[in-house]
């Protein structure tokens, strides 16, 4: 028996809640902002190579020429270059991620700087956004706010995009998702088939309502996007949900070696995931320690990582403890 491709529940979300940048200009989502306060968080780690661009772009079209944004926050992941300071020069507010919530014991990651923006940040309304972009555009940020300030059941939205991979002398248009084709999307597939019309589960570009975001739990590694997605899918269900295509994203690629700790980080995510939801009975997967091979003087040599994920809380239980709740 041959099953539909999608679920039918799956084709209908997609034909509605998608849309593309291009429909959201700034002039309009003025009109829809009313009193909505909205943030915007950008995760670095040594980024001096973009940051000022980026920064420097929302900035000037975003605040000064169209004020959509009341905040325009940098959570700096222990850079060991200039990313700070041009981050303030190009006209965020640039917070250290070890400087938040200092009484908790400093983790790591990616995850870790989106999780402590939260304690930080005022916005009703949260945008994520990378620091590696080249090339970058606002269309980034009116896309993602489009259906969030235009429709009050919308509740978090997922960006799409061409990711070119270059290989030396050849340009692959969409060969950048590496990680996303050969393990997040099968796995979400097999287990979570609800969002297997999310185009890329892995982008870096998302935004929510804080009230969803504080809601959930989120992964301080490379996981921290699965788990948001699947996390919140659980708690809003699809309907909430709204994708948008923000045309192509230019970064530099990974190499292969470093793809592979990642997958390992996202399967030991969705691991604690499908334990949560009844579907494994172990908690923790047999093994964490990726066991990788590189050649050094002519020999193979083992190089082994631990790919185990840690986690923060939802931020609302954080909230309620320093409240006394």
């Amino acid at each position: 028996m041959c099953l539909p491709v999608l679920l039918p529940e799956v084709r209908e979300w997609l034909s509605r809640r998608s849309s593309s940048a291009a429909r959201w200009p700034a002039e309009l989502l003025m009109r829809h902002k009313g009193g909505t306060r909205v943030s915007v968080v950008l995760p670095a780690r040594n980024e001096e190579a973009t940051i000022g661009e980026i920064v420097g772009r929302i900035h000037r079209d975003l605040v000064v020429d169209v004020p959509l944004i009341d905040e325009l926050v940098v959570l700096d992941s222990r850079s060991s270059d200039r990313t700070a300071e041009l981050a303030v020069a190009a006209g965020a507010v640039t917070i250290a991620q070890d400087s938040v919530l200092p009484g908790l014991t400093p983790l790591w990651g990616k995850g870790e700087a989106l999780w402590k923006s939260l304690a930080v940040t005022t916005g009703d309304v949260i945008v994520f956004v990378d620091s590696d972009i080249r090339g970058f555009t606002t269309d980034f940020i009116t896309g993602l706010l489009g259906p969030l300030l235009t429709d009050p059941t919308v509740m978090y939205v997922k960006g799409h995009y061409d990711r070119p991979l270059h290989d030396r002398d050849s340009v692959e248009p969409a060969g950048g998702g590496r990680v996303t084709e050969l393990v997040a999307r099968p796995l979400l597939n097999m287990f979570w088939p609800q969002l297997a019309g999310i185009v890329q589960p892995l982008a870096g570009e998302y935004a929510g309502r804080r009230e969803v975001l504080e809601a959930v739990p989120f992964v301080c590694g490379y996981g921290v996007e699965f788990g948001l997605l699947v996390d919140l899918v659980d708690l809003v269900g699809l309907e909430a949900f709204a994708q948008v295509d923000l045309g192509e994203r230019v970064h530099a690629n990974q190499s292969t070696q470093a793809l592979g700790r990642m997958a390992g980080q996202i399967i030991s995510t969705a691991w604690t995931r499908l334990h949560r939801q009844g579907l494994v009975i172990l908690s923790d997967p047999p093994t964490t320690l990726l066991t990788q091979f590189v050649r050094m003087g002519g020999e193979l040599v083992t190089d082994d990582h631990d790919v185990r994920v840690l986690e923060r809380p939802p931020m609302a239980h954080i909230r309620a403890l320093r409240e006394g709740r």
